[in-house]
């Protein structure tokens, strides 16, 4: 199994990115999906996820309104949409999936993790 990232950057305060997770070896509708982000000397932690219907989706309070998660089971893509990025977004972002339940807060409840794309945000 291996998940890939994709879409990471550097940009300004209150620009826009699009992260892209895909993967293979996997049954890509069978799962959940999250995000989660970490920063330097700080723990791994929850930003978004969605299940496998694609309705159920849940976020980060600092980030609602302004991150959005979607999937297209037809693409086999998991996206995170970042608007009006702030400074302390700044992080190495990670997609993961879940195969039992629905998308999750905690980094424990996922099976397979990708290696991570750097999102950079300067004032």
């Amino acid at each position: 199994v291996q998940l890939v990232e994709s879409g990471g950057g550097s940009v300004q305060a209150g620009d826009s990115l699009r992260l892209a997770c895909t993967a293979s070896g996997l049954s890509f509708t069978w799962f959940s999906w999250g995000w989660f982000r970490q920063a330097p000397g700080k723990d791994r932690e929850f930003v978004a996820a969605i299940g496998r219907s694609g309705v159920e989706t849940d976020y980060q309070d600092s980030v609602k309104g302004r991150f959005t998660v979607f999937r297209d089971n037809a693409e086999e893509t998991a996206t995170l949409q970042m608007d009006s990025l702030k400074p302390e977004d700044t992080s190495i972002y990670y997609c993961a999936a879940r195969l039992h339940g629905r998308g999750s807060v905690d980094v424990a409840d996922y099976d397979y993790w990708g290696q991570g794309t750097q999102v950079t945000v300067s004032s």
